[in-house]
């Protein structure tokens, strides 16, 4: 051979084998949550309506607004996702009571404006982390604390106790219907 000819190598045929396709090692990707029966949908609703109603009531008695929009939005996680983390006491109740304090903090610190709520919101939002108590409507618990500068020695104790109304009204109504997701998940 001529070191300045191209050899050329023999070609290599492929014997026809069946391929076998490996599964594909990437998880599925998540999908939505099956839609509850009628049943199970008009008892969460129900269930979450009666509280906020008892909330408003309560409100009503004391001539002071119970009802704020982040106990609406733990009413909803509570009972219509009761086995999430969100929904669970410990960031329900400690949540809550951590959103105000960041939310009071920020307030004494900032006084009351959107850039201050909005601070308020980050605080919390890293407070809960640190805390493990994950509940998202305890930002807005923040963010509300420092737009109305509500009253803390009024707005804490109504607060603290309308959480624990909202995880007992959980606990009682997951337990009216035989086959509803058992709420807590886990107390603490």
């Amino acid at each position: 051979m001529n070191p300045g000819t191209a050899t050329a190598t023999p070609s290599v045929t492929a014997t026809a084998t069946p391929s076998v396709t490996a599964p594909d090692p990437r998880p599925a990707p998540p999908r939505a949550p099956a839609r509850p029966s009628a049943a199970a949908a008009v008892h969460s609703v129900s269930a979450a309506t009666t509280v906020l109603l008892a909330l408003v009531a309560i409100g009503a008695m004391i001539h002071e607004p119970v009802l704020i929009p982040p106990l609406a939005a733990s009413a909803a996680l509570i009972h219509s996702a009761p086995t999430l983390p969100l929904a669970q006491p410990r960031g329900v109740v400690v949540g809550h009571m951590i959103g105000a304090a960041a939310g009071y903090a920020v307030l004494a610190a900032a006084g009351s404006s959107a850039w201050a709520a909005a601070l308020a919101a980050g605080l919390t939002l890293a407070l809960l982390t640190l805390a493990r108590t994950p509940h998202s409507p305890a930002v807005a618990t923040a963010v509300v604390t420092v737009l109305q500068t509500p009253a803390p020695a009024r707005f804490l104790p109504l607060l603290f106790g309308s959480t624990v109304l909202l995880v007992l009204t959980g606990y009682a109504g997951s337990r009216v219907r035989r086959k509803a997701p058992r709420y807590p998940a886990y107390w603490w």
